[in-house]
């Protein structure tokens, strides 16, 4: 079978943002047509309480979806449509901000706290849709265990697995996979029309040819297809290193619509981006009954 190659790879880059909160900034404004639809990755790794315990304060959103996986640590979250509670080791909270929301994200104080978090851009139809939730529960999350892989299935599939949370404005498949020191491991692949990477939240991983050349942590690493035909799937071949590898895989297809991105809005046009602006000055950005 063909194999899709590694074509870009980000490496990424030390950040504060929130309240000052300190992170890997992996994916955003240099890199959102390369990967559309994704937008943003932050991940987060650290045993230092001070790193992240200031968090995120209340703050708004408008037209994406943010995707908070925890692989370990708690966090608490609060939300101007009265929900409020806590996702702690493997769980992940799937938000889709939609025609807007004002939310906050407060770490807790954990012996590790690890796991990412990724902006999913919403089609231009859907931009203004109604704020939701879906909440994954580690007990809920299908795992498949296979000789030195465990594999976690959020959404998507991997072979006769289909993932807990099936996404209603775009078809995103994220998988969690953790392997043994050494395990090389194909992926049978998702249709070749769709944008595919990984990102490395631990160990080593090699994804070139010979699979003899390991990127750290903190790298993500796109994937071309052969082809962009929605009836090939070409497989996507990567390899641990001697500490093992602990990684996401996504994938998904691309909008190919204008993207005006500003702070946590993300709309199509510059218009509607100043209009969501102007909306939260005047008080009238919450389009939803509190």
């Amino acid at each position: 079978m063909r194999k899709r190659k590694a074509t870009k790879i980000v490496r990424g880059s030390h950040a504060i943002d929130g309240a000052g909160v300190h992170l890997t900034r992996v994916l955003g404004n240099q890199t959102m047509y390369d990967f559309d639809p994704f937008l943003m990755l932050d991940g987060f790794d650290s045993t230092n309480p001070e790193d992240y315990i200031k968090g995120f304060p209340f703050h708004p959103h408008r037209g994406i979806e943010t995707v908070t996986y925890l692989v370990s640590g708690s966090m608490e979250h609060q939300d101007s449509m009265g929900n409020k509670g806590v996702i702690s080791d493997g769980d992940c909270q799937w938000m889709t901000a939609g025609n807007g929301i004002i939310h906050q994200e407060m770490p807790s104080a954990s012996e590790r706290m690890l796991g990412a978090q990724l902006w999913v851009n919403l089609p231009k139809k859907d931009k203004m849709a109604d704020p939701a939730y879906g909440d994954l529960h580690a007990k809920d999350i299908p795992v498949v265990q296979e000789d030195g892989a465990v594999v976690r299935v959020l959404s998507g599939s991997y072979k006769e697995t289909k993932g807990y949370f099936v996404p209603k404005y775009v078809d995103v498949t994220y998988i969690d996979f953790e392997l043994a020191p050494d395990r090389e491991f194909t992926f049978e692949g998702t249709p070749n029309d769709e944008t595919l990477f990984v990102y490395l939240l631990d160990g080593t991983l090699a994804v070139n040819d010979t699979l003899d050349d390991f990127e750290k942590k903190g790298a993500a690493v796109l994937f071309k297809p052969s082809t962009e035909s929605a009836e090939d799937r070409d497989e996507v071949v990567f390899k641990a290193g001697e500490d093992g590898a602990r990684l996401i895989l996504l994938s998904g297809k691309p909008l190919k619509e204008p993207i005006a991105w500003g702070g946590p809005i993300v709309m199509n046009t510059r218009e509607e981006l100043m209009k969501a602006f102007d909306e939260l000055d005047d008080g009238t950005f919450i389009k939803h009954a509190r």
